[in-house]
C-alpha cells in the first residue's frame, strides 16, 4: 500500500501547474497564483491532522462533499469561505492532481473576471 499523501506531494504536484508558487497562509505552507491562495495545509483548530484547505466554488465544493464524505469534509470555521478541506490520508496523487487542477481554474477565473472588468488587456 503507498505512502499516505502530505503536504510536499500537494506543493510538488502544484507547483507544475502555470504561474503557482509557494507562499504561505497564517504562517503555514501554501500555494499560491499570483498571490491569490491556492491551497494549504489546515490549520485552524477545526481541521483534522493533516488535512489541506483547498479553493473551489461553493458548488464543487458540495458536490465533492456528496460523492466522498470520508475524504472531504467541511467545519464550521470554512463554511463561509470558497474551499474544501480534504483528508490526505484518503488522497491518491491523482485525485490531488485533479482537486488542484480544479482550485486552479477557479482562482484563475476570478482572476480573469477582475482583469476584465478593470478593463487591463483591452
Amino acid at each position: 500500500m503507498p505512502d499516505p499523501l502530505s503536504f510536499p506531494t500537494v506543493r510538488k504536484i502544484g507547483l507544475s501547474l502555470p504561474g503557482v508558487e509557494e507562499g504561505t497562509a497564517y504562517g503555514s505552507p501554501a500555494l499560491k497564483v499570483r498571490g491569490d491562495l491556492l491551497a494549504c495545509i489546515a490549520i485552524h483548530k477545526s481541521a483534522e491532522p493533516n488535512s489541506v484547505a483547498v479553493r473551489c466554488s461553493f458548488e464543487e465544493r458540495d458536490a465533492l462533499i456528496a460523492e466522498d464524505p470520508a475524504t472531504y469534509y467541511l467545519t464550521d470555521h470554512y463554511l463561509n469561505h470558497p474551499c474544501v478541506l480534504a483528508r490526505l490520508s484518503r488522497l491518491k496523487e491523482d485525485a490531488i492532481r485533479d482537486l488542484l487542477h480544479m482550485s486552479w481554474n477557479f482562482v484563475t477565473a476570478k482572476k480573469r473576471k477582475q482583469r476584465g472588468r478593470s478593463g487591463v488587456g483591452r
